[in-house]
């Protein structure tokens, strides 16, 4: 005799931002979804050609999946507002979300890797969607822990550090969760990778990877000028991969605290240097195939180092607006290396963080195990059945 028959339910998995760096923290789940819980019709939302190029690859290590996809475009009336004012601000997306608003009314659930997407319920109207948020990267800026973080039903984490930062912060009172790893690793196949050789000689090679927002970066202050060192330098090579939105836009802003700069030009010499190479938004930005090939990391606050540590390697810091970090848990990282605070630091602190690596990897392997919950199961496997098991909990939408 057969059982009962379990409703299908439609989730969507929504990529809307301006580029593809978010793409491999929620596809594998997405993928693994459709192939273990059949019960579940799953759509990837798309935003642009790139994205769903991304998905596509991605998908190769998923075999027999059976997610849809689809094209979000904006309404006729706002594609010319688009084209106007997303030059000077991330509007794009907000318009996306306006004109969908019906489509996504017919899912019961909406899984994201952002918050922008909670404007769904707080904006336009869908105060009962199920939203479930995927997080993007396991970093420690503060931004990754604030109001919004509590605005999901269901709220997918990497690691204890993360958990226990948002339940410190009071995020977690009303929402769900569940500890799952870092579904991004299955994406790419960063936890087996072999590293890349990206120059024509047996230097180190140092990963340099500002962030972009101006309040936080070192580029806008000092990022010339650190690869201005390396350009006269005879002993290292130089990865410059900024985070991907850093040049989308020359005009960079924050608002919450405001802050603006402008993205300067970067000279012709730096990229044609042989030891040089200078990538400032390629697959390889987003794939993890400069923190695989690098052996030294230079950075500010971008969630890169959590994916550049999974090896342990040298790491340094800039300190470009005089922080006192020691005590902020937003700064966590910078205890894995040494800080600099003036690019005539740069040469000294280099060499420090190379002899004195053998002090600094105890700190970043219990980082990296506090930051990534890593088991034999596949993240994404374990974000899947996080999901399955939190909707079969709810009654399905009318």
């Amino acid at each position: 005799m057969e059982g009962p028959k379990v409703p299908h339910r439609k989730v969507g998995f929504l990529f809307n931002h301006d580029h593809v760096h978010q793409v491999a923290h929620s596809a594998p789940v997405a993928y693994e979804l459709s192939r273990a819980f059949p019960e579940f019709d799953v759509t990837l939302i798309v935003s642009s050609q790139a994205q769903r190029d991304m998905l596509t690859q991605i998908a190769t290590r998923f075999p027999g999946h059976r997610c849809t996809t689809l094209m979000l475009e904006p309404r006729r009336g706002s594609a010319w507002l688009n084209a106007l004012l997303d030059r000077l601000a991330p509007v794009r997306k907000l318009w996306l979300l306006k004109d969908n608003v019906e489509l996504f009314r017919g899912y019961d659930a909406l899984v994201v890797p952002e918050k922008t997407s909670l404007m769904l319920r707080t904006r336009f109207g869908l105060e009962h969607l199920t939203m479930i948020h995927t997080r993007h990267g396991a970093g420690d800026r503060a931004v990754g822990f604030d109001g919004h973080s509590g605005g999901f039903d269901l709220v997918l984490l990497a690691g204890e550090k993360i958990r226990q930062r948002l339940e410190a912060g009071g995020r977690l009172g009303t929402t769900e969760y569940a500890v799952v790893g870092y579904p991004k690793f299955d994406a790419v196949g960063a936890l087996d990778a072999q590293p890349r050789k990206l120059f024509d000689n047996d230097r180190p090679t140092v990963l340099y990877n500002p962030h972009c927002a101006p309040n936080l970066s070192s580029w806008y202050r000092m990022g010339l000028d650190i690869v201005e060192w390396f350009y006269r330098s005879n002993d290292y090579n130089l990865i410059v991969a900024p985070h991907v939105m850093l040049y989308r836009r020359r005009l960079q802003t924050t608002i919450a605290p405001f802050s603006l700069a402008w993205a300067p030009s970067i000279p012709q010499r730096y990229r044609e240097c042989p030891h040089l190479l200078i990538d400032l938004g390629s697959a390889a930005c987003t794939d993890m195939s400069y923190t695989i090939a690098a052996d030294i990391y230079l950075g500010d606050v971008s969630s890169q180092i959590c994916e550049f540590l999974v090896r342990p390697r040298p790491c340094l810091f800039a300190n470009a607006h005089h922080v006192a970090w020691q005590n902020d848990p937003s700064y966590r990282a910078w205890q894995l290396g040494p800080v600099f605070e003036h690019v005539s630091e740069l040469p000294l602190q280099l060499r420090r963080a190379i002899d004195q690596q053998e002090r600094f990897q105890p700190l970043q392997e219990a980082y990296v195990r506090e930051t990534f919950d890593l088991t034999e199961t596949l993240s994404s496997h374990r974000a899947a059945t996080a999901i399955a098991g939190f909707l079969a909990r709810k009654s399905p939408r009318n």
